[in-house]
């Protein structure tokens, strides 16, 4: 019955124009708006799953690492034990520290990740190679796979059109400072490239990738210390749970990260970007309640009468003060309605014809991406729906306080 009231009242002809037309600008902002939201947060969703499915080839379900320290003793026992956990399907043990890599005259400082014939079953890099092929070899004739950014800074060569570039590399000695002879603390073996992969940046400038036994060699580690070892899980969505039995296993020696927890600070910057933007566009449906106010402390103004009549046939002040609230939710209603149409129908086009494409022509797609998240549309409703009750409360409040007077 409330809403029945503020329809009429929406649709009448008013005596002043001026009504009529700070009410469909109100409409017409919080559609605005609206739209701007849910397009937003759209395309926040399909770069963070973009960057997500990057970062997925690279960073494991879960890494176990040393509580302190570089390095771990981790017995054939509780690899085992490990590879035995129900939901986990299979086990890649790693040997990484900060390397110097040397081709000749150039030379660039890389984090060589010694890993085991495990780690394809683990990672994505296996798929990331652009040149070349995922050989790491053995230990006595290791192989090396590069990052893209890598390959350019030292100028190796993998092409078969020459000779693979033999590469120098050099590596702290595990436990071995001298100070007199400072070049005893570091060794030096030759490596040959055979892979270049290609997945961002972030790994592509700073990741080397060769057999764990030649690094564990050069490094002068135990026959059973590692620096980490890297999980990969049959079902991701029971990530906290094998994340919780493999802490409770190893125990307090060990830290055992998920995906998200190995780089936080990723994760942490989208989250905060997206609500940043939120918020910035949340002020625009500020300026919407501004016009709500005046349009229905006019109407308020304009329907003294028809106030004072329901007054006399018995309405109290909690049915006016509904009454008016429902015109601000109808005037907020239609305006989302409107907004979240205009939102989908461009989300619609560009998920099909990319037709917005992205500037610059470096990133690794040149449109934006989109993903429709059904939580945005109920964020985004919410606040709407807030931002309407608040802003009409106070000229329906006025309203329900008018006293009877009919002339």
């Amino acid at each position: 019955m409330y809403l029945t009231f503020a329809w009429r009242y929406f649709k009448a002809k008013k005596s002043a124009n001026a009504i009529n037309w700070i009410a469909w600008v109100t409409v017409g902002v919080i559609a605005f708006a609206t739209a701007c939201q849910i397009l937003v947060l759209s395309v926040f969703n399909g770069f963070e799953g973009l960057v997500k499915s990057l970062y997925s080839s690279f960073y494991t379900d879960i890494k176990i690492i040393p509580q302190t320290g570089k390095t771990f003793i981790l017995t054939a026992a509780q690899i085992q034990l490990q590879k035995n956990l129900p939901g986990i399907q299979a086990v890649s043990l790693i040997a990484e520290e900060k390397a110097l890599l040397q081709n000749d005259d150039l030379q660039t400082i890389v984090y060589l990740k010694g890993v085991d014939e495990n780690y394809r079953k683990v990672s994505g890099v296996a798929e990331k190679i652009v040149e070349g092929k995922f050989n790491t070899g053995d230990i006595n004739e290791p192989g090396l796979i590069l990052g893209a950014g890598i390959q350019n800074a030292a100028g190796v060569n993998i092409t078969n059109a020459a000779a693979a570039s033999l590469l120098t590399v050099i590596l702290p000695k595990k436990g071995k400072v001298s100070m007199t002879d400072p070049l005893q603390s570091l060794s030096e073996g030759n490596i040959k490239a055979t892979g270049v992969f290609a997945i961002q940046q972030d790994f592509d400038n700073k990741y080397a990738i060769t057999n764990i036994d030649f690094v564990k060699r050069q490094m002068g580690f135990a026959q059973h210390e590692y620096s980490a070892a890297e999980i990969k899980l049959t079902d991701p969505s029971n990530l906290f749970q094998v994340q919780n039995q493999l802490s409770t296993m190893l125990g307090s020696s060990f830290k055992v990260q998920s995906k998200y927890e190995q780089n936080t600070s990723l994760y942490n910057t989208m989250k905060l970007e997206k609500w940043a933007i939120y918020a910035v566009l949340t002020l625009i449906l500020f300026i919407a309640a501004f016009n709500m106010i005046s349009a229905l402390t006019m109407l308020v103004l304009e329907k003294q009468k028809d106030i004072s009549v329901l007054q006399s046939m018995g309405a109290d002040k909690s049915m006016i003060l509904k009454i008016f609230l429902g015109e601000g939710l109808l005037l907020a209603a239609i305006g989302a309605i409107t907004g979240i149409g205009m939102a989908l129908l461009v989300c619609i086009i560009q998920i099909k014809y990319h037709l917005f494409k992205l500037q610059g022509g470096s990133f690794l797609i040149d449109y934006f991406p989109v993903k429709l998240q059904a939580s945005d549309f109920i964020l985004v409703l919410s606040t709407v729906t807030f931002i309407s009750l608040l802003a009409a409360w106070f000229p329906a409040r006025k309203a329900a306080g008018q006293l009877i007077e009919l002339r």
